[in-house]
């Protein structure tokens, strides 16, 4: 077993002298909170033989101090410093074993954050002393006794006092929620209308103009890319690139210096924009990386966790704990079966959820969390926490329901409560308009809220995030652009990204003046847009598919923090203007019209009481579709009927939603549609048309009339009641009222593209 003391240690006295300072604290709160009079520094490590607090300067540069910490209570190390204030820069030098065969990695020369810093100073330089074992050998058995502080981060002491003022969450339930999909710096970097000192930041997201414009398209919560600090790989950074997207995180209460405007105040800036994005009325939401840290595999550095306590932190193999359980791809994974482990996750996500007052969270490869050393179990320890603690039950909780371990893809396989991402959706509906054979099948289970997956335990249509595009991946303009990745820009000569982007160029790959391919390529936008905002389920919107950003055909821009990544509101042009009035005119209607959000899935079947089906699959000719018409390879055209009596609105009574009816036509040629008789109606009004996206005519037809559907085309009728004089409007004439005014304001609505500076 190696030496750990630290020559540091044997040398200075300044650890004996410093006890008469500190006190015994407290094991809780873990971390370093100020209590108004000095701070109590706690921290977990389970297999530690000492544990030094290290203070540093105010510059955060020079080392000044070595302080033992006193207790160890219940495998907590713990101690009071009354002199410590807000602003004190610390970090932990951990010592024990150092036996990386047996899964203990301790090493005293190396600083270590605060795994619960609530704020971080400096930055990390990339240097062999970052090691716990000597990097130039290769050879994670030797032990290097560098002092790795002049080359990592410290540790912050914060007040945590903020002025929220009227600050209330929006609480936006969730059948009427949509979430918009973005990154801190990218949305901002280059709006006009941001001053800028401010693009890029915390304070640049919640200025006016954009508030304004977030809240023009209709969506209601915007789910922000990871803003935990996070670490810079040095493999980017030696092909001048950065890790733009935030995966690898490594403190998670700190919110990313590199956002905010004023880096020493990140954390109050970062409680601002939550407060104007509040006070808008959308919620906040944050993609967060709980699955695996910045430290990497046994190769990897020591900066927190490993040197804290890595048998703890971290999954290892068990024959060989020398080596890790890489089920992230990136070289570890957090050990969430351990009860510290788990806790230091939850206690974030409440902090996060009640100091920094965020509404929900999106889980980064989500099945690690609830894998437990048999397998995935819904009933996990993780899992079973969010459930059952009251401060996590309230706020949106969001699987990505996947990863690369045993078992990883479980869409449909989270407990309820939970939604989850639905890549099925995102494949299915690129699939179809594609105009790809037998999917008829798979595009009517998406349209009526994936019940293959999510119907079961009381679980609500809701459940299914559905998304055509998401920051990984091709933007939905790319989808329609590109037949072939292009990712020569992230140096690896274009083998990073998948190939699977069920995409289609239109005979043109990349940008083209050719009018018939911009139109077919503005059309099927259209037509996945509005298939995504007519379904069944929670829309996800990536920004700027709404105005056909491009990232020139990269689908893995994770390290592209330039013109690639940035929203290019400069570039906007009347195409993507109308496109973005488009967008908002589908969040209109659909906010009109309850008969798409309601709380069951759609299911075809008879309701023999009322005489009415939900749902009823049409073919072009009126007739309803058969098992054989299911199973016709070459059908891309269908008719979808949603009767409005079929919604719920009381128990044995039936409401009087709008009555729809949706075509879908894949084929490139026109399909004529016979329009269909349905009780109470006396015609079909037309309400969107994705080949006449600027149409404000109202147009109606009778029952029984034909509609030539174009190619590529989708639309959207509703029933139009019968009046009868003398007697009081019925609940499906106010429904249809109710549609028609907000087809009306559609028209006359704009979004708020706002590009100068007020």
């Amino acid at each position: 077993m190696a030496d750990t003391t630290s020559p540091a240690d044997r040398a200075s006295p300044q650890s004996r002298s410093a006890r008469s300072r500190i006190k015994e604290g407290s094991p809780y709160p873990l971390g370093a909170n100020w209590d108004g009079l000095g701070v109590n520094f706690a921290l977990f490590s389970a297999n530690a033989t000492k544990v030094e607090l290290c203070l540093f300067d105010d510059d955060g540069v020079s080392e000044i101090e070595r302080i033992e910490l006193p207790e160890y209570t219940d495998e907590i190390w713990h101690g009071y410093l009354p002199d410590a204030r807000p602003g004190t820069i610390y970090g932990y030098r951990v010592h024990g074993p150092y036996e990386p065969k047996a899964g203990h990695r301790f090493n005293p020369n190396k600083l270590l954050i605060d795994p619960y810093a609530k704020g971080l100073v400096g930055s990390i330089t990339w240097n062999p002393a970052l090691f716990g074992y000597k990097m130039e050998t290769g050879d994670d058995l030797s032990f290097d006794d560098r002092d790795s502080a002049p080359y990592t981060r410290r540790s912050r002491v914060i007040d945590s006092a903020f002025t929220w003022g009227r600050d209330r969450k929006p609480h936006v339930p969730w059948e009427k929620t949509i979430f918009y999909e973005t990154h801190v710096k990218g949305f901002t970097k280059l709006h006009p209308a941001v001053p800028e000192k401010l693009r890029g930041t915390y304070a640049g997201l919640g200025t006016p103009a954009v508030l304004d414009y977030i809240k023009s398209l209709g969506v209601t919560s915007v789910e922000l890319l990871p803003v935990h600090a996070f670490v810079q790989d040095d493999y980017l950074q030696e092909k001048g690139l950065v890790n733009y997207w935030g995966y690898n995180t490594i403190s998670f209460f700190t919110p990313a210096r590199r956002y905010a405007a004023v880096p020493d105040f990140a954390f109050s800036e970062f409680k601002e924009m939550v407060a104007r994005m509040h006070g808008a009325g959308l919620e906040v939401i944050l993609d967060v990386v709980y699955n695996h840290t910045a430290e990497g595999n046994e190769k990897g550095p020591t900066l927190s966790y490993k040197g804290v306590d890595n048998a703890s932190y971290y999954r290892l193999m068990p024959k060989e704990p020398r080596y890790y359980i890489n089920d992230t791809g990136t070289g570890n994974t957090f050990n969430l079966s351990h009860p510290r482990v788990l806790q230091l996750v939850t206690d974030s996500l409440r902090y996060w959820a009640t100091e920094m007052r965020v509404d929900g969270f999106r889980f980064d490869l989500a099945t690690i969390l609830g894998r437990e050393p048999h397998g995935f179990d819904e009933g996990g320890g993780f899992l079973d926490t969010c459930r059952q603690d009251p401060v996590l039950n309230a706020v949106k909780l969001i699987a990505e329901p996947w990863d690369c371990g045993p078992g990883g893809y479980q869409v449909g396989g989270f407990p309820p409560g939970w939604a989850e991402w639905n890549d099925r959706f995102r494949d299915d509906v690129r699939g179809y308009w594609r105009g790809d054979e037998g999917k008829l099948p798979d595009l009517a289970a998406r349209l009526t809220g994936s019940a293959d997956k999510f119907n079961k335990r009381g679980r609500k249509p809701w459940a299914s995030v559905n998304f055509l595009t998401a920051h990984d991946g091709f933007t939905l303009n790319d989808t329609v652009s590109y037949n072939e990745k292009h990712n020569m820009a992230n140096g690896e000569d274009n083998r990073d990204g998948h190939s699977h982007n069920l995409s289609n160029n239109y005979g043109a790959e990349g940008p083209t003046d050719d009018p018939e391919i911009r139109a077919i390529r503005l059309r099927q936008m259209r037509n996945m847009l509005a298939t995504l905002f007519l379904s069944r389920g929670t829309p996800m919107l990536l920004a700027g598919d709404e105005f056909a950003r491009t990232q020139n055909g990269n689908n893995n821009a994770y390290c592209q923090d330039n013109e690639i990544s940035w929203l290019d509101w400069e570039a906007i042009g009347p195409e993507e203007r109308d496109l973005a009035e488009f967008t908002q005119r589908l969040t209109l209607l659909r906010e009109a019209l309850p008969i798409l959000t309601r709380g069951r899935f759609l299911t075809g079947a008879y309701d023999e009481e009322f005489g009415v089906k939900d749902v009823t699959w049409l073919r072009p000719d009126g007739g309803e579709m058969s098992p054989e018409n299911w199973t016709q390879g070459d059908a891309r055209a269908i008719a979808v009927l949603l009767d409005g009596r079929a919604q719920a609105s009381g128990i044995h009574q039936r409401g009087g939603d709008a009555t729809l009816l949706l075509l879908y036509n894949a084929y490139h040629d026109l399909v004529s549609f016979t329009l269909p008789e349905s009780v109470g109606g006396v015609g079909w009004t037309r309400l969107l048309d994705t080949n006449l996206p600027d149409s404000q005519d109202v147009v109606s037809k009778p029952i029984g009339a034909t509609y030539e559907v174009t190619g590529r085309s989708m639309l959207m009728f509703v029933l139009k009641p019968e009046e009868v004089d003398g007697v009081e409007a019925t609940d499906m004439e106010r429904s249809y009222q109710h549609v028609m005014q907000a087809f009306e304001r559609a028209n006359v609505n704009s979004v708020r593209f706002e590009m100068k500076q007020r």
